[in-house]
């Protein structure tokens, strides 16, 4: 295997993206070049109307091992400011649904990535790990926050504290991940998941996600209050729900919003 095997691949079901790692040689660990590449994608992705849901998954059976050591000295100059901070960042902030769907290792810089996401769905056979302690590093400051908002403080000082790999049981229990399924359970699952997320209200989703992750004043919430207001859709969910059928959603965000 060479550097040119280890990529960000696309994969489009209807209006769901998927995004895959791809780095065989090394478990699917995020080489420099793929760090970079993350939030241009990403940038594409949410400007792209037809997509409504984003999923992150790994290649094979293995979600990531975390960051290429080879790059080690870059991300160590870098710290807070580094590539894997701006690509964590920018998944974080992707304006549409993000599902982490994990098989095997998801471990340092791909823990970051799943913990980045809205929800994570895990395989029976999942493992996270958060190893800074390990290779004596500061996981950085944005990550650590993160983390310890997901989980709690405890439950992030133990992955923290310890570098310990978790099965997909206590990452489910802390509430590191949201479901576990079986191994051959997990692909339907996560379209039946993203199914459900693109078939609701898209202004809906999209305020609920900029509120609760805290990205919207009062300004902005009084903003989301006139989308609704204006574009019709809470008079089509009720009319579909007294009409006992699927609603048809047709809001979608402004160029400028």
């Amino acid at each position: 295997m060479t550097v040119a095997d280890a990529e960000l691949l696309v994969e489009m079901t209807g209006p769901v993206a998927t995004v895959v790692i791809r780095n065989p040689a090394r478990r699917n660990a995020m080489t420099t070049a793929m760090w970079r590449r993350l939030p241009e994608l990403l940038d594409g992705l949410e400007a792209d109307p037809a997509v409504r849901a984003l999923v992150l998954t790994g290649a094979g059976d293995t979600f990531c091992a975390g960051a290429d050591l080879g790059d080690l000295d870059e991300l160590l100059d870098a710290g807070d400011a580094s590539i894997a901070v701006a690509a964590e960042e920018r998944l974080a902030a992707f304006a549409k649904p993000t599902v982490a769907a994990v098989r095997g290792a998801c471990v340092g810089g791909g823990c970051q990535l799943a913990v980045a996401c809205d929800l994570r769905i895990a395989a029976a056979d999942a493992r996270f790990g958060v190893p800074p302690a390990r290779l004596g590093l500061v996981y950085p400051a944005p990550t650590t926050r993160r983390l310890a908002r997901l989980v709690g403080p405890a439950a992030a000082k133990h992955l923290l504290f310890t570098a310990e790999l978790v099965d997909a049981e206590r990452a489910l229990r802390v509430g590191l991940v949201d479901e576990v399924l079986p191994g051959d359970g997990l692909a339907a699952r996560v379209d039946e998941l993203t199914a459900a997320v693109v078939a609701r209200s898209q202004l809906s989703v999209a305020a609920a996600k900029e509120i609760v992750d805290g990205r919207a004043d009062d300004d902005r919430i009084a903003w989301w209050h006139g989308q609704v207001r204006a574009s019709g859709e809470a008079r089509e969910g009720v009319a579909a729900f007294h009409e006992r059928r699927p609603a048809r959603f047709g809001w979608t965000p402004p160029a400028r919003h």
